[in-house]
């Protein structure tokens, strides 16, 4: 399996104007822990994360309060002060991240993520951001097929899995950011959350109303909107 048959293609990005309190706001709304910085052309500047905020955040007591609250505080460290007293995306994102192509097979984005000590790449086509690939993306792909009997995914598995994400973007309401879809000869895989019963099941019926799928496996969890915490 490569890079482009587990990761998330549709990603909540912001520019390197976007405000903390905004980004804040996405991550919430999403039940994501970071996102990637890019411009006009969809280039991947940075990325910033939780950690990211939550060092922004820092109050002057050093109290651990909950960080989306403590986005307006600021920290005293002379050496910090950048990160303490930023407003916008680009004083606190990590500038020039790694990314990946879509052929990076899933065994090499793994070394790279252990390697690098980081929970998730961006995923570059031409130098245009067109996805993410995290660990929890991963573990799903291995999952579904083992690393020494795996074959190659064919053209027609992508073609479902692009298929799927679209039907489930444009006609469910389900945010298709939150799941990820593996698609093996035609046996389809379901990972990640949804808010409801009804959307997981949503999500089901189109993956099983898709043209070439054998076989749906719904491993999808349920997630109340505004619990943060789901991308890793």
């Amino acid at each position: 399996m490569l890079a482009a048959d587990v990761m998330t293609p549709k990603v909540i990005t912001v520019s390197p104007d976007t405000e903390i309190q905004e980004i804040a706001r996405l991550l919430l709304e999403h039940n994501i822990s970071a996102v990637p910085v890019v411009d006009d052309a969809q280039s991947v500047l940075g990325i910033v994360s939780e950690g990211d905020l939550m060092r922004r955040a820092e109050s002057d007591e050093g109290q651990r309060k909950s960080w989306w609250l403590r986005i307006f505080a600021g920290g005293s460290s002379a050496s910090d002060y950048v990160k303490t007293h930023a407003r916008r995306a680009r004083e606190i994102m990590t500038p020039d991240p790694i990314t990946i192509e879509e052929d990076e097979p899933l065994h090499r984005v793994a070394r790279l993520l252990e390697q690098q000590h980081i929970k998730r790449v961006p995923v570059v086509r031409d130098g245009k951001l067109v996805g993410i690939v995290s660990r929890a993306n991963l573990l799903r792909g291995f999952s579904a097929t083992a690393p020494d009997t795996a074959t190659p995914v064919s053209v027609d598995d992508r073609e479902i899995r692009d298929a799927i994400l679209q039907e489930v973007d444009e006609n469910t309401g389900v945010w298709v950011d939150r799941i990820n879809v593996i698609v093996t000869d035609g046996a389809v895989q379901l990972w990640g959350l949804v808010e409801s019963q009804d959307e997981k099941m949503a999500v089901q019926v189109a993956a099983e109303n898709t043209p070439g799928v054998k076989s749906v496996e719904n491993n999808l969890g349920m997630m109340p909107r505004g619990v943060s915490g789901y991308w890793t």
